[in-house]
């Protein structure tokens, strides 16, 4: 929190058993597996989720085409219930785009593991929104709109909890009429499963050096927009995956798009964060992929209803950082558990929430309190979670080396490799190499990119999209996106990368305008903020950190 120049009351404190931040699938699935341990033995056992968005669910964004294993684990009996997810897949296509037309990619010479028969199709959010009824009813305590915005040490360094951040502090710092102090919350473990580039998960990882050993992070953006089309073009379980146009054979990406629901289509559109050239804009390739003929005729007479974005995970098996902490663990996306070319994350949130939860209870039985969970890390790499990612690993860094075209064909050798010769497929795993800030060329070399403008019927600009996500803060606060040196934006970056912000925020947040003096100046529009981190990642400078805003704020996502 920014410095209140005056003295603060203590913070309440509250104690739990465990502490769990984070109403994603891996939260709530450690919530609801801890407390299914608890009843089946007939133990006492506090747990409370914290949640920053304004409801569960309001901050997830996901394709989603759900792998139901881990649902499969967790709640046997899902499909008898009122799930909400509901839509079998009926039709699985791949195509490789060229800027007018398409070549179908058969589905019988790829890996089994891509086969998307037996999946569900559905929107992740209403899964999480059941997913908290269910533990409620289990007695676990969720705490939505309460941002975890610090990490609680003991004297020997074992993370104790977290406290959530000040409500009322004003821009400038101050309380205003309004301030409200933190909360304390305390437990004998904590459960870090914020999501990508989680802002207390990057904070432990650099604390206690957990990525010591693993290669860097990688990350895409992924970009969504709901639509309602015409009832005579729906399809229900229609799911189609594409790469090509109109990204080039070095930008790594594609597209996505799922009918499910009543005519409701999933499409998005997912960037490499890899990418070098500062000119490119993520979010008007979005825009401009709705144009090719296979996606425009399918769109053409529906609607938008909703948008917005969000940072993934893309590093996989080498990119894991060791799991377990003094006093907690990381789970789900904040471990990097997604498989890119399933592009599914969702079942090894809620494998990762179930195998945590058990080792978790295991040692609170066994009376100890705030130190490693062992036996966390050999489940997830031994187990379900890393057989899953150790198959893949060499995609993402294949696809990196050689382009789209020539790095999916060597994937799809390996994966196979993997799955037919296992003891000679699993042999050898590539490294990624730099980090993705490091990827991006001086503006010098790169060639600017002309983005045609929005018609308002297919293809929008940001900020009217922005406007679907119902992302709102509180204007009177702090920044969230807090930067270190506030004059590297014009300093450094807008005449070395013509300031890649602008481009690469799908939101509109970055703007370079022109000062009173005639001088540019970097604009941040916080208010338009859709926390997906994009920036802490991209950022050629490192500059921009992304910390909590107020609980509450960011988007108010309904079925995405």
């Amino acid at each position: 929190m920014a410095d209140t120049n005056g003295e603060l009351p203590e913070r309440e404190a509250m104690e739990f058993d465990v502490v769990i931040v984070g109403a994603g699938p891996a939260g709530l699935s450690a919530a609801i597996r801890l407390r299914q341990l608890a009843e089946e033995a007939e133990r006492e056992l506090s747990v409370v989720v914290l949640e920053k968005g304004s409801e569960v669910g309001a901050h997830i964004l996901s394709g989603a085409v759900v792998d139901p294993a881990g649902l499969d684990r967790l709640l046997p009996d899902w499909r008898d219930s009122d799930c909400p997810l509901n839509t079998p897949v009926t039709e699985d296509r791949f195509y490789f785009l060229r800027p007018t037309g398409k070549i179908t990619l058969p589905n019988f010479p790829m890996p089994p593991l891509m086969n998307n028969h037996g999946n569900v199709v559905g929107s992740l959010g209403d899964l999480v929104r059941w997913l908290g009824e269910k533990a409620e009813a289990l007695g676990v305590e969720i705490y939505p709109g309460f941002a975890a915005a610090e990490i609680l040490y003991s004297d020997d360094d074992a993370v104790v909890g977290v406290a959530t951040g000040d409500m009322g502090v004003g821009a400038d710092g101050k309380p205003g009429d309004a301030f409200t102090r933190g909360m304390e919350l305390r437990g004998k473990y904590t459960l870090i499963a914020e999501g990508a580039r989680g802002s207390l998960a990057k904070q432990l990882i650099k604390h206690f050096d957990l990525a010591a050993d693993c290669e860097p992070q990688k990350f895409g953006i992924g970009l969504k927009e709901l639509w309602e089309i015409a009832p005579e073009k729906h399809k229900p379980g229609y799911v189609q995956h594409t790469f090509g146009w109109p990204l080039d054979n070095a930008t790594g990406g594609g597209s996505f798009l799922y009918h499910y629901g009543d005519n409701l289509v999933s499409v998005g559109f997912v960037v490499h964060l890899n990418y070098t050239n500062p000119y490119l804009s993520p979010y008007h390739e979005f825009q401009r992929f709705k144009t090719h003929p296979l996606i425009a005729e399918l769109l053409t007479g529906g609607r938008r209803i909703g948008y917005g974005a969000r940072a993934i995970t893309e590093g996989g098996w080498q990119s894991i950082p060791r799991l377990a902490f003094p006093g907690g663990a990381l789970l789900g996306c904040a471990a990097g558990f997604v498989n890119l070319p399933r592009i599914k994350g969702s079942h090894n949130a809620v494998h990762s929430g179930i195998e945590v939860a058990e080792v978790t209870f295991a040692a609170l039985a066994a009376d100890h309190t705030h130190d490693t969970l062992e036996g966390y890390e050999e489940r997830i790499r031994d187990g379900v979670v890393g057989k899953d990612l150790k198959t893949v690993r060499n995609a993402k860094p294949l696809w990196s080396r050689f382009g789209t075209i020539g790095g999916v064909m060597m994937a799809g050798v390996d994966m196979w490799a993997n799955v037919i010769l296992p003891r000679i497929g699993q042999g050898f795993t590539l490294g990624h190499g730099k980090p993705d800030y490091e990827s991006i060329q001086p503006a010098a070399s790169a060639k600017p990119i002309d983005y045609p403008k929005p018609d308002g019927k297919l293809t929008f600009d940001k900020l009217t999209n922005v406007s679907f996500s119902a992302t709102n803060h509180e204007e009177d606060q702090p920044a969230h996106l807090v930067l270190t040196d506030p004059g590297i934006p014009i300093n450094v970056n807008l005449p070395k990368y013509a300031e890649p912000a602008q481009r690469y925020c799908p939101a509109g947040v970055y703007e370079v305008i022109d000062g009173e003096d005639g001088k540019p100046r970097f604009q941040i529009n916080a208010q338009n903020c859709v926390h997906c981190k994009t920036c802490d990642i991209k950022d050629p400078s490192q500059n921009i950190t992304w910390i909590c805003p107020e609980g509450g704020g960011g988007p108010n996502y309904s079925g995405m």
